[in-house]
């Protein structure tokens, strides 16, 4: 026996009659939708964000490059501090594969302060390294203005302030005199931050030569960094402490500064994780609200149901009708939320300076998502229309 023609519906009818609940309801569609965009855009943004940054973190990784070594002394055997021999970088440069070496040897008891008529006990915090003319070669360090030391710089008082230095002494530009063991010394530089080296931020710099001269510097250096090739950083690295004690191998350390980049991009991976889960609580809440919506929009439309059902609407008829308005319903929340998720990212990855990385498929997914949520809210409240009776609807 064939269907009645007059109970058949189309794909067009389906999106008109699951419309027209919305169409008729604007202002509960918008709000209902509104708990499933905020959920959407929350983990587009944050999904955003977090991909902008691994892909600012790569290209930062790439710029610096993960092949400098850091070596400095551990502790002897009766727990007394280390030292590194005065000729620790000339043997450094003797290994194979190893490209550069440089190092800063840290000056104790020396307070830099921004003026002489400065209070003596408002040092900063700021520390003094003895730097050589390769520091900055070797450890990728930038300056924002300003000289670094040369042959003829090195031999008169004469600083490069890192880039915290800088701001805590409030000198924006090179020329200015600070105080440094109670003798004038010149800025001829800043340093813009530098990421593989973080202690150098907050020093003040002085070339080897002049910490010799006037700053009782034994030549001893307390931080030796190194540059090899990719292929023989790990060979490099089992090398070093041999080489710098061979007595005392025990007692040097050494580290990869890009490895602590690396972790610290991971936490701020985790983070980014426990904002997807809030953003997915979000989200589960705006399906409930939908769920809601479609339950209460059932209840108020029984006599439509009814009438539709006495006039040859079946129930699979019945039950698209109210399944489709809460697709609908959750597929405007959906697009809203990952326009609004996009624009976020963008926003945020302009302000600082990154790169929009965002793929698309996340937004296709978000999408996707939304439609999945939607068919399991509206599934109940279309199952509960479909099964109402046409009597009981009509007299309610």
């Amino acid at each position: 026996m064939s269907r009645d023609p007059r109970s058949r519906l189309l794909g067009r009818d389906v999106l008109r009659l699951g419309s027209a609940g919305l169409r008729s309801r604007p202002t509960r569609a918008v709000l209902s939708a509104l708990g499933i965009a905020i959920g959407i855009a929350a983990m587009v943004a944050v999904v955003g964000i977090s991909t902008s940054s691994q892909a600012r973190f790569a290209q930062q990784l790439s710029q610096l490059g993960t092949n400098l070594l850091t070596v400095t002394p551990g502790q002897t055997l009766d727990g007394r501090d280390a030292t590194l021999p005065p000729q620790t970088v000339d043997q450094v440069r003797r290994i194979s594969g190893v490209l550069g070496a440089s190092s800063v040897a840290r000056l104790e008891d020396l307070a830099v302060y921004r003026s002489e008529f400065i209070d003596p006990r408002n040092t900063n915090g700021l520390g003094v390294l003895a730097a050589d003319q390769e520091l900055l070669s070797v450890t990728g360090g930038k300056l924002a203005a300003g000289l670094w030391f040369d042959a003829a710089q090195e031999r008169f008082p004469t600083v490069v302030l890192g880039s915290d230095a800088a701001a805590r002494l409030a000198i924006t530009e090179v020329g200015s005199q600070i105080v440094l063991g109670g003798e004038k010394f010149t800025v001829i530089g800043i340093l813009r931050p530098v990421p593989l080296a973080p202690e150098l931020d907050g020093s003040v710099l002085v070339s080897t030569h002049v910490a010799k001269e006037r700053l009782g510097h034994t030549g001893e250096p307390t931080t030796v960094y190194e540059r090899s090739t990719d292929e023989s950083v790990a060979q490099v690295r089992e090398l070093l402490p041999a080489t710098v004690r061979p007595e005392a191998p025990e007692e040097v350390s050494v580290s990869r500064p890009s490895d602590a980049l690396a972790a610290k991009y991971a936490a701020d991976t985790t983070f980014a994780g426990l904002l997807v889960g809030l953003g997915s609580v979000a989200l589960l809440v705006g399906g409930v609200g939908v769920a809601n919506t479609m339950i209460i929009s059932v209840l108020e439309r029984r006599r439509e149901i009814g009438l539709r059902r006495a006039l040859g609407a079946t129930r699979a008829h019945i039950r698209q009708q109210f399944l489709t308005e809460a697709v609908l319903l959750t597929l405007l929340g959906g697009i809203g939320g990952a326009v609004l998720g996009l624009g976020v990212t963008a926003v945020f990855t302009v302000v600082n300076g990154w790169l929009l990385a965002l793929p698309p498929l996340v937004l296709v997914a978000a999408v996707a998502a939304t439609v999945l949520i939607g068919a399991v809210a509206g599934l109940y409240p279309s199952i509960r229309a479909a099964r109402t009776p046409p009597t009981a609807a009509l007299n309610s």
